[in-house]
């Protein structure tokens, strides 16, 4: 079950440091948002970001906010030496920058450096994980034990509040013996989606209005699987002469992607682009499909949800919470059997069924709000800064 925090009351202007390592992605997003929504609040919010994975959009974006100031800490993703000099220049910012009143990280690595703290005056820390490194089934069970115990001792001995973006990702902090007293749930939200660009986007490909389009936006890496749905997309369409399928994305698997659409003999069915980004294609699909090996809560999902989309997901984090199951979509086991996912593709494409699935994913709309988002994290700031 959910356990949010009451919205937040008004008060006065907070001082938060904002910090992330990975721009890209959900987290990414999440960052801008917070960022941003929290500026316009009247607080003074302060970013660090690091310049090793930035994507050159994240910064564009993040400089757009006009933030009294944006560091920059060379953090890398795996752990090394390096992690010395990150969190020293971490540290000193937070030195020269203080009195901040609550310093939030974002994602493991950002999550681990900017937690740990000196003695002198305590500043809260918060931080999110968005997706806990042990949610990912190919870790193993020795990469398990071992990041699972630098979560819990990280969570019970540096972080003053944890928030989760699921309710799943919850269940697995607590799995992990994380107190519950110290964690909460706030979904992420997003704005509305244009969705006058359909048109534009299904016009760009040549696709007819009539055909029906299966969408997918996400990173090509291993965790997105973006080679099963190739597959069962390959699978589906020998049953679906009139589907299409549109994936957006780019990164590190990019090569065998491309490799895969080619040998599946269906290049003139499946379109792979970078050209918009995940919100701009979202209104051109029919149904979107996430074939995901782990998750916490994608944003993708709640971009979908938000604009009304039926979705087809793997079992995954924040899969229960973003459809409601067998009404605005289908979730599907997350056992790596493609079969399972292309019957349920076929099944969300029949037209009484689609006509269904559209109908309960549109009365859901509603749910999925930024400014709910932003208030439920401020509440928790604000308490924290309290001393509460």
């Amino acid at each position: 079950m959910s356990i949010d925090p009451p919205i937040a009351e008004s008060g006065g202007s907070l001082r938060i440091l904002q910090v992330l390592e990975p721009s890209g992605g959900g987290a990414g997003r999440h960052f801008l948002d917070l960022c941003r929504g929290l500026k316009r609040r009247g607080h003074h919010v302060e970013a660090v970001y690091s310049p090793v994975r930035a994507e050159a959009a994240f910064v564009r974006e993040l400089k757009s906010i006009d933030l009294p100031a944006v560091h920059t800490v060379a953090m890398k993703r795996a752990p090394g030496w390096s992690d010395i000099a990150a969190f020293r220049a971490l540290r000193d910012i937070i030195a020269e920058g203080s009195p901040f009143d609550v310093i939030h990280g974002h994602s493991s690595k950002a999550g681990a450096l900017s937690r740990p703290h000196l003695p002198g005056r305590h500043i809260p820390r918060v931080y999110t994980p968005h997706a806990f490194r042990t949610m990912d089934p190919a870790l193993g069970k020795a990469g398990r034990l071992i990041y699972g115990a630098i979560e819990l001792i990280l969570a019970s001995l540096f972080t003053d509040h944890l928030i989760c973006v699921s309710d799943d990702e919850y269940a697995h902090a607590r799995s992990l013996g994380i107190p519950g007293s110290r964690l909460s749930v706030i979904v992420n939200g997003v704005a509305p989606l244009p969705l006058d660009m359909a048109k534009t986007v299904r016009a760009s490909f040549g696709i007819p209005a009539e055909a029906f389009v299966f969408g997918f936006v996400g990173r090509l890496s291993n965790q997105k699987a973006p080679e099963r749905l190739i597959e069962a997309f390959r699978n589906a369409a020998t049953r679906l002469p009139n589907a299409q399928l549109i994936m957006v994305g780019a990164g590190e698997g990019e090569r065998e992607v491309r490799k895969a659409i080619a040998e599946s003999g269906l290049q003139n069915r499946i379109r792979l682009t970078s050209a918009f980004s995940g919100s701009q294609a979202i209104p051109a699909f029919d149904v979107l499909v996430m074939p995901s090996r782990y998750e916490a809560m994608s944003y993708v999902m709640l971009e979908a949800a938000a604009a009304g989309k039926p979705i087809v997901s793997t079992d995954v984090g924040g899969a229960s919470t973003a459809i409601e199951r067998d009404k605005s979509g289908l979730i599907v086991a997350n056992d790596g059997d493609t079969g399972k996912l292309a019957n349920a593709m076929v099944e969300s494409a029949d037209p009484d069924r689609y006509k269904a699935l559209v109908a309960a994913a549109e009365a859901r709309m509603s749910d999925f709000s930024m400014e709910k988002m932003i208030d439920r994290t401020e509440a928790v700031y604000r308490r924290l800064a309290a001393g509460a």
